[in-house]
Formats: structure tokens, sequence, C-alpha cells
């Protein structure tokens, strides 16, 4: 249906994407893999008529086609949800779907006919998303679920979907699936990237990666496996990939009292949970959407006002603020780093040193020379890939934002590091990456803690895990004790509570 004939695509000295073919067949899932920086995400783009190809054309039914914008796009029948959410957070979920496309009778917005529409889709996606909520009060995943939404009342025939279940709970991903099969029976083009190779595996008919902006591989799904995927995407790197050890934690350094955060409407976010986290350790907080994973981290670095007790290296911090938290060196890293943890208006140096500004000046001024330098020794440590330090922090690939978002943190010197899904939108090569220098912070003495709802990451980088299910800690696991039927026999519990036991060192 749709075929990208080798496309080039270069941002000032950078190749995104060199001589690449691409086939988008019709009725069919065509899966696109490829690390952080492959160029999976600029083809996208230029699909979907968002960025225009330097060389090469695009071909749907056969025919020669230029898209100008995404609107353009969508009325050729492409259509694109965005790995990065794209939404209004002062506007209604219905007013989100619909915006600027509104149904109109008589010259003005039909209404009935909008909030009609907005719940058959919303219920298409076995969604209990309230049309008229504003998007600004819904989780990452309930916005997600969204996002879907406004590309299905386009009836696209080609529909791009760039890492659609990077937030969503396991119960949501079936639901999508589901969605995605009477796609394919109605003979809709999907193509689909993510980072969860068992999914696609499960999901796709035909797959395609690519590496450093070239075509490497293209085979129909029933000829490949995970295997053939990791080495074509990572070639020699995945055999040099180093693998983390064990670890003794050292002293508590932050410990959580009976936090507890109430919900709108009564009930509690998070139900009076204690925990302490101790040196030298990673700690995974595991748990489905809703858990209240990420209201935990947030409670716990000062995002969020909850009541309760947080101790960090021996001194009450329950009183402070975000900020004040951060200068006693606990940091945080957000789960959306596009919206609560990038300047997108500064340069990928800009956006690592900000936070170290003060440690930058000599004689009352800012040394340029120490800046440029210990951030260039930051960008190397995290392997971030950059044109260089005054590049703009949009053209890094999502999983390069995240090096940048978490080392602004560790530039900082902190006791503590908060992630919340570090691995988010992130691609298996990079993510690797993250999780080598999340242990060898761990191996350098910091308190680690990272929220997650993948149940492998946790097994794979954590020495402990804690689960979370309805607000409640309902498991406190050595890794020994952390196998795949305690997690999913956890989180899925019906609490009552796990009791705090106070350990030794």
């Amino acid at each position: 249906m749709l075929r990208a004939e080798k496309i080039g695509k270069t941002y000032g000295g950078v190749t995104a994407l060199d001589g690449v073919d691409f086939d988008v067949r019709a009725g069919a899932v065509n899966v696109l893999i490829g690390e952080n920086g492959a160029g999976k995400s600029t083809l996208m783009k230029i699909l979907a008529g968002v960025e225009q190809p330097t060389s090469g054309r695009l071909l749907l039914d056969g025919q020669p086609v230029r898209f100008a914008s995404v609107r353009e796009a969508a009325k050729a029948g492409v259509g694109i949800v965005f790995q990065e959410l794209n939404l209004c957070p002062n506007l209604t979920v219905t007013q989100n779907i619909f915006l600027g496309r509104e149904p109109t009778r008589l010259g003005a917005t039909d209404h009935a006919v909008e909030n009609a529409r907005a719940r058959a889709v919303l219920a298409r996606l076995a969604h209990g998303i309230d049309p008229d909520a504003p998007v600004g009060d819904l989780r990452v995943g309930e916005q997600q679920i969204v996002e879907i939404a406004k590309a299905l009342v386009e009836d696209a025939r080609v529909l791009i979907l760039d890492e659609p279940t990077s937030a969503l709970s396991a119960a949501e991903v079936e639901v999508l699936f589901g969605v995605i099969g009477e796609l394919k029976r109605a003979g809709v083009a999907v193509i689909y990237i993510s980072h969860r190779l068992e999914e696609l595996m499960r999901i796709g008919d035909y797959v395609t990666v690519l590496r450093d902006g070239r075509l490497i591989a293209s085979e129909p799904a029933s000829k490949v496996s995970v295997a053939w995927i990791i080495d074509k995407m990572l070639g020699d790197k995945a055999r040099q990939r180093p693998r983390g050890g064990t670890r003794q934690a050292g002293a508590v350094v932050l410990s959580a009292r009976d936090i507890a955060l109430p919900r709108r409407g009564g009930g509690f976010l998070v139900d009076h949970v204690s925990a302490d986290f101790r040196a030298g350790e990673v700690t995974a907080v595991y748990g489905l959407l809703g858990s209240g994973r990420t209201e935990l981290l947030e409670s716990l670095c000062g995002a969020r006002n909850a009541g309760g007790t947080v101790i960090l290296n021996g001194e009450d911090v329950s009183a402070l603020s975000l900020a004040e938290r951060c200068r006693k060196r606990l940091r945080f890293v957000p789960e959306d780093r596009q919206r609560d943890g990038l300047f997108h208006n500064l340069s990928v140096g800009g956006n690592l040193g900000l936070s170290s500004l003060l440690g930058f000046l000599r004689g009352g001024r800012i040394s340029e020379g120490k800046e440029r330098s210990t951030i260039a020794d930051m960008m190397a440590r995290l392997g971030v890939k950059s044109a260089g330090v005054e590049a703009a922090i949009g053209s890094l690939s999502g999983g390069n934002q995240q090096k940048v978002v978490i080392g602004r943190g560790l530039m900082t010197g902190p006791l503590v590091m908060l992630l919340d899904e570090p691995s988010r939108g992130v691609d298996i090569g990079a993510r690797g990456e993250v999780f080598d220098t999340m242990r060898a912070l761990a191996d350098q003495g910091l308190a680690v803690v990272f929220a997650t709802s993948d149940l492998l990451e946790a097994q794979a980088v954590a020495d402990r895990v804690l689960v979370l299910a309805a607000g409640r800690l309902t498991a406190d696991l050595t890794i020994e004790q952390a196998t795949e039927a305690a997690l999913v026999t956890a989180s899925n519990a019906v609490p009552p509570p796990v009791l705090f036991r106070e350990t030794a060192a």
C-alpha cells in the first residue's frame, strides 16, 4: 500500500537515514525495529508528513506522493500515534480527539456528534476514560489511550504506532492488540514500532530492521526469532554488552514511613507505604498501571504533598519542597521526559548542566571551559549520541534524551537517584546502557530506586523488588525471591498490606 524508496535524510552534517527502502503491506502489522538513533522515528515522520526527505520518494497505491504536513498525510489516509504524547492538558479528552477537525453544523461545532463519536471510539478501546475529563488529570497510560483514539477517528488506511504500549498496563495492551486485529481484518496497514521484542514477535507479520540509518534486513515474521532481531539490531555490540554484578548493600540513606497520598474522590493512591533504601543497592518498585509506583516516587522526592515521614541521610525532609530535597542530594528522573524532564529551548549541554551551574562558577562568573569539559565528560560517560554539546535537544533520539535527563541529575553528586520508568521508549541497546549506568552508580555507593511496569526488567536489574498493588506494598523481595510467579501474584493481589520490617544492614 505504501512504499518508501531510497529515503535519505540529513540534519546539518548528521545522516539520519541513508537510502532506506521500506514496504508497508495492507492488512498486516509491519514491524520496524532498531536501536535509538537507528532512524526509525525519522522515517516515520517522513511517512506522516512531519519531515521532508532529503532524497528518495514515497509511493501510495503505486503513485508518487509528498506530504507537506501531518494534515495532508491524514487526508491521504496515513495517520500516526507519536511515541511522545502530543496532547493539550487544559482541554478535555473529546476536545483533544477532535482538535483541528471538529464536526460542525451550521458553522458551529456539533458537540452532540463530537461526544457520541468520542464515546464510541473509547468504547472500542474498552477503556472507561471520561470523555469530559481534562487530559491533564489523566495518568500517562490513559493519555496514551487518548492518542490512539485520535488516530482511530481518522479512519486511517495506514496507521503508524510508535511505541504505543510503553505506558500501558497488560490489560490495556491486550485491548490494543484486539483493536489492531480488527484493523488488519479491515485491510488497514499498521506500522508498529516497539522495543519489547516478545511483543513484536507476537503481533508482527513483517519485520524490518534499521541500524545507524541504514536498512539491515527485512523478513516475514515467521522466518525470524528474538535472537535474529538482536543480532541484526546490534551487530557486534550484542556481544560486547557488559553485565552487572552482585552488590553488598550499605547503610540506610532514605527511609519512608507510612507514606499516604489521598486519591481524589476517596481512597489512596499510595496507601501507607513504609520502606528503607540502602546505599549501594538497586531497588525496583514494580507494579501495574494504577499501582501507585509513580506516585510513591513523586511523594519521596517532594513532587506530591503526601502524608508520612521521609528521612534522607538521617534528616527528616518531610516538610521540604522538591527543590529543597534536590539540594539535599535526592534526585528524581520523571517518567515523561518530554513534559517534565527536558528544556526544549536549550541545547544538549544546556540541559545537562542546568542543575550544576554553581559548580562552574569562577570569580562570580561561569567558566565556560569548565562547564563544557564537564558536560562533554558526562556525555561520553553515558554514551550520548549527539552532533555536539550545542546540538538541539530535539535532534536526539528518545534514548539519548533519557540519558541527558539522567546525566543532569548525576552531575549534582546525588546520594539517592529515583528513576520513574527509566527505559520508557528506549531501545534494547540504549536500555542496557541505562541499566549499566544504574548498576555502576550503586557500585559507587548511591541508593538507586526505579519504578517499572516491566517484570523482566525488575528481575534483570534490581537487587531487591518492592511490589505495589492498588497503592499498597504487597511484597518486599530479594532478587532470589522475585520469581515471575511471585511478582505476578503480588502485583495482582488484593491487599492486606505488607507490614514494614526494619532489616539489618
